[in-house]
């Protein structure tokens, strides 16, 4: 199974979205993002439930294609 950093990295490639463009779309900070799609949920900053539920929508994903690969082990809100 892949993990998060996978899964958003090959959704933002499809139609060529940046993470400040998310962060966009989201409302969730340009930084956060960006620490979410290199280290996933191993990084720094752990995405709470409701981030995720975001990302997904604002990539078009099942939020089920989201929320397991997060790890939710930790996950504030989860």
């Amino acid at each position: 199974m892949a993990d998060l950093s996978h899964v958003l990295e090959a959704a933002m490639r499809r139609p060529h979205l940046s993470v400040r463009a998310l962060a966009d779309r989201t409302g969730i900070r340009t930084p956060c993002i960006r620490v979410f799609v290199q280290d996933g949920t191993a990084g720094p900053i752990h995405p709470t439930a409701q981030e995720l539920g975001e990302l997904a929508r604002a990539l078009d994903l099942p939020v089920s294609d989201v929320l397991p690969r997060a790890a939710l082990v930790g996950v504030p809100g989860a």
